[in-house]
């Protein structure tokens, strides 16, 4: 009995292990428990290494907030390189420095707009403090307003349109001198940078009624009866009724004429003064002995679309008339068209001279003068003259300096204060 009893025991217990085997074979193969297996951490598995890498990768690199810093200033210089001025102009101009000088070295380098670039805070041009806007008040009955286009040169403003500023004043003591630029993005350099405000037309004119001026007698440093000189008379014409009298002078090179041979004795006294300073800043004891050597010199004005363009084709007939055969005229814009780099180069090589002087048929040794001409730019003049095979020298200087020119501004003005008493 025991013996049976045992057989069946053992029967029931491998029954039971073969339904379980064939339990688990028969189970799907997704529910079978992997040999190995691997999973995404959870969140709190993330180790420390790994949120640094993440945070790293969020934040913008040096390079990138140096070159934001950067584009922030660019975009305030361009906010302000504007010919109107505003309510917010004075604000915008102290908003754009304060910004600037915040910058490192490094991103200074990197400020470039549609106008901005490092020069316009950071190129020296000179002491501003010897510079004075002649923007005071209590002017009195009778102001003499000198009317420049102007520059943020500093050294030039204080030679050439102080420089003729002064000459005026002493030679019209009864007179109050007083300055407006017509260029709003030159006045707006110089007070962004410099800290020094200028007077722009209305302001200047707002301020002369303000301070009861009955007599006006303005002088403008323009060279010809161009494009700005006819804008500068619009903004005097909207004044006229507000003052007793008024009185414009002429520009320096007087009356534009009809045609490239007329010429006048405004224009003789410049050829002979712009030459004379010239020759003897060259080294040359005549404008012979630097044709002897084989010098040419060649005045760069601006030019201009303008009918007045004429007047850079009479004084090169000026030129030719006083016998300055080594004297050549040419003009930035290249208008009148025989004006232009090219052309006066083709005219100085078929002249036969290998050594030439340039030097700014302008008012004041500014933008021009320093890079249009002396630049180190390929389309410089001097750049493109030593291209051509010369030998160049350039004369970094303004006509308002030379003492003939100041006292060509002070025999126009004399004429204009004549006219009110006529």
């Amino acid at each position: 009995m025991k013996k049976l009893l045992a057989l069946l025991l053992a029967a029931v217990m491998l029954l039971s292990v073969l339904s379980a085997c064939s339990s688990s074979a028969d189970a799907p193969a997704d529910t079978q428990p992997a040999e190995t297996e691997t999973t995404e951490p959870t969140p709190e598995e993330t180790t420390e290494e790994t949120k640094e890498e993440e945070t790293a990768a969020e934040e913008p690199s040096q390079e990138e907030l140096d070159q934001a810093a950067a584009d922030e200033v660019a975009a305030m210089i361009d906010a302000i390189y504007v010919q109107t001025r505003t309510e917010e102009t004075d604000a915008q101009c102290e908003a754009a420095k304060a910004a600037w000088d915040a910058l490192t070295d490094e991103q200074k380098a990197l400020v470039e707009g549609e106008e901005a670039s490092p020069d316009y805070f950071g190129l020296d041009t000179g002491d501003a403090s010897k510079d004075d806007p002649r923007n005071q008040d209590e002017i009195g009955e009778n102001e003499l307003l000198v009317v420049s286009f102007g520059t943020s040169f500093n050294d030039s403003r204080v030679a050439d349109i102080k420089g003729i500023e002064d000459a005026l004043q002493e030679a019209n003591p009864d007179w109050s001198v007083r300055r407006a630029f017509t260029a709003q993005i030159i006045i707006n350099h110089i007070q962004a940078r410099d800290g020094e405000k200028i007077d722009n037309m209305d302001q200047a004119l707002e301020r002369a009624v303000a301070n009861g001026v009955k007599n006006l007698v303005v002088q403008p440093t323009h060279l010809m009866h161009g494009a700005e000189y006819d804008e500068m008379c619009e903004v005097i014409d909207a004044y006229r009724d507000k003052f007793a009298s008024v009185s414009i002078a002429e520009p320096m090179l007087g009356e534009v004429g009809s045609d490239a041979t007329v010429i006048n004795a405004d224009k003789e006294a410049v050829a002979k003064a712009i030459t004379a300073s010239a020759v003897a800043d060259a080294g040359f004891e005549s404008l012979d002995a630097a044709k002897e050597a084989g010098t040419a010199f060649v005045f760069m004005g601006h030019g201009t679309a303008h009918v007045a363009k004429v007047t850079y084709s009479q004084m090169s007939t000026q030129m030719q008339t006083l016998g300055y055969e080594n004297v050549f005229i040419g003009t930035v814009e290249g208008e009148p068209e025989e004006t232009s780099c090219e052309s006066v180069i083709e005219a100085v090589k078929a002249a036969g001279y290998t050594n030439v002087v340039l030097r700014p048929l302008m008012v004041v040794a500014g933008d021009h003068a320093n890079n249009d001409m002396a630049g180190s730019e390929d389309d410089s003049w001097k750049t493109m003259f030593e291209a051509a095979g010369f030998t160049v020298d350039c004369q970094i200087a303004g006509l308002g300096e030379i003492a003939d020119v100041q006292a060509l501004y002070i025999a126009h003005t004399k004429a204009a204060i004549d006219a009110l008493n006529a």
